[in-house]
């Protein structure tokens, strides 16, 4: 599962990156970025296939077009690939409503054997900015007010990972993206990208208790904990 995460940079580095623009009034409405502690219901930039040369900001939190109401938000914050098709919804969204999660690092808890949890942030070696594979969909509530959102698409961990989580985000390579986002492709095209990503490049670090509160976020979070014994 992937529940926190972080992307510490800011327009101008993700705009270059990606090759992709922003809204400024999207920027000014929801300030996005910085963020040192994302977490489910936060608004944060993506590109999706119908449009992936301009961010777009949507809600962590996929609420699908059929829901009643905003709560189902809460149990999809992730979407297992292995069983991504075996319902129609699911299966329409993965074809046709996909998406880029930019992040420059995640958070996981680590249990010790004493079975105290830890929090360490994940990042790929590079320390920069990687994409997360996600599916998107818009909502109307009530009201009549509409309301994007997204889930990040998760894959068994890979070796790096399994003592620390038994699952991690879908993380696509710099050749991958392009071609995740390609109306084109089929899910049998892109079925070879649900992998878990190489243990070789990813890195852990352990960080501050302070992360364990969604209220804190500053780039104190991202300091290495250091133990006063």
């Amino acid at each position: 599962m992937c529940g926190r995460a972080s992307l510490t940079v800011n327009e101008a580095e993700l705009e270059e990156r990606f090759d992709s623009d922003f809204y400024s009034e999207d920027l000014e409405r929801y300030n996005p970025i910085p963020n040192y502690n994302i977490a489910p219901t936060h608004f944060l930039p993506l590109l999706i296939d119908k449009h992936p040369d301009q961010f777009q900001i949507y809600r962590w939190g996929l609420i699908p077009f059929w829901s009643k109401d905003i709560k189902i938000a809460s149990k999809m914050i992730n979407t297992r690939v292995e069983t991504i098709l075996e319902k129609p919804y699911f299966k329409t969204a993965v074809q046709s409503r996909r998406c880029i999660v930019p992040l420059d690092g995640f958070y996981e808890w680590h249990k010790t054997e004493s079975g105290e949890k830890h929090p360490l942030r994940i990042q790929v070696k590079s320390e920069k900015i990687f994409a997360t594979a996600g599916i998107y969909d818009s909502w109307r509530s009530p009201d009549g007010s509409l309301l994007n959102s997204f889930s990040i698409l998760t894959c068994p961990s890979n070796e790096f990972m399994k003592p620390i989580h038994d699952r991690m985000p879908v993380i696509l390579s710099r050749q991958a993206e392009k071609w995740w986002l390609s109306p084109e492709n089929t899910w049998n095209d892109i079925l070879g990208l649900m992998v878990p990503y190489e243990s070789d490049d990813m890195k852990a670090y352990r960080v501050k208790e302070l992360v364990n509160q969604v209220k804190n976020n500053s780039a104190e979070l991202l300091e290495p904990y250091e133990s006063n014994n």
